[in-house]
């Protein structure tokens, strides 16, 4: 029994073709590109994702900083109502007034502690993206556009408007 095995040599060469450096050198250039393609791909991908990464943080921080907002806001008559008050006590000493004075102050200062800030704009210049005028009156004492009086305080939290001022503002 005699068996017919091929060389090693003869096999090898019948299993690869024959390729001329052209040829590799080709496919090696399409390689490159594709490797860059590759690259250039995934550096845009991971800047997307440090990108939306940066966008949610930045939300999360202005939901964090607003999270409080209606709350603040449905406290703003009452505030409202405590100055009523001490304005209607006028200037007599007295238990009541030093009641209605220090609960104003404690929530002036809750709200103060939460971002809110109070406007009260009286003798500065009228703002119309913080003060809403109501009226106008002539006045020789102050310059055109000046707030001659404030009806009712404004509001901001975290230099978001919450609420204008009402204002009288000097024409002119």
């Amino acid at each position: 029994m005699h068996s017919e095995n091929p060389t090693p040599d003869a096999s090898a060469s019948a299993d690869v073709p024959d390729l001329d450096t052209d040829d590799l050198a080709n496919e090696l250039e399409q390689l490159r590109a594709a490797l860059a393609g590759v690259r250039e791909e995934a550096l845009r991908e991971r800047a997307d994702l440090d990108n939306q990464r940066k966008r949610l943080a930045r939300d999360l921080e202005q939901a964090r900083r607003f999270a409080n907002e209606k709350l603040l806001s449905q406290l703003l008559p009452v505030l409202d109502s405590l100055e009523a008050g001490l304005k209607a006590a006028g200037d007599s000493a007295g238990p009541l007034r030093d009641g209605l004075e220090l609960t104003l102050r404690q929530l002036l200062k809750v709200g103060e502690d939460n971002g809110l800030a109070q406007l009260d704009p009286e003798g500065q210049a009228f703002d119309p993206e913080w003060h809403q005028a109501i009226s106008q009156l002539e006045s020789p004492d102050a310059s055109p556009g000046t707030v001659l009086q404030v009806f009712q305080k404004g509001y901001a939290l975290h230099d978001r408007l919450l609420r204008p001022a009402l204002v009288v503002v000097a024409a002119g």
